[in-house]
């Protein structure tokens, strides 16, 4: 299992948490959980379930609507907060391509951190940004 100062060593190595420093990412280490997922495994199902918010430390993954790869994601990379925002299930599955090793964070703890961490959230609200234009200029 890992350990809690190891969290805080892994949060501050993804770009969304970059403007917090090391007494804040202490403060919220021991929220999130470790998670291993196997490849193949789907972590969440399109239209099923959605539980949490995951940051991938290790692995790819592979995110897909109706059977058709839509996006592929990496260490840094996170998913699964649209769904927990928005209070619905997920509208893709996310797949592990390869071992995923991951950090999830409960679905009813992301506002908290949000609020708590208004850098945090404007870092993930430029990052919406970003995937909503490159789904604009795919569908164009």
């Amino acid at each position: 299992m890992i350990q809690r100062a190891e969290v805080a060593d892994e949060l501050a190595g993804l770009s969304i948490f970059a403007d917090l420093g090391s007494a804040q990412l202490q403060g919220i280490a021991h929220i999130f959980e470790e998670q291993w997922y196997p490849a193949g495994e789907r972590i969440l199902r399109q239209d099923l379930s959605g539980s949490g918010f995951y940051l991938i430390l290790e692995g790819e993954v592979a995110v897909r609507q109706d059977g058709r790869d839509l996006a592929m994601l990496a260490r840094g990379d996170y998913f699964g907060e649209i769904s927990v925002l928005l209070g619905e299930p997920p509208v893709a599955d996310v797949v592990a391509l390869r071992p995923v090793r991951a950090l999830h964070l409960a679905a009813a703890q992301l506002q908290d951190v949000l609020l708590a961490y208004p850098t945090v959230m404007y870092r993930m609200l430029v990052e919406q940004t970003r995937r909503v234009r490159s789904a604009n200029r795919w569908r164009g």
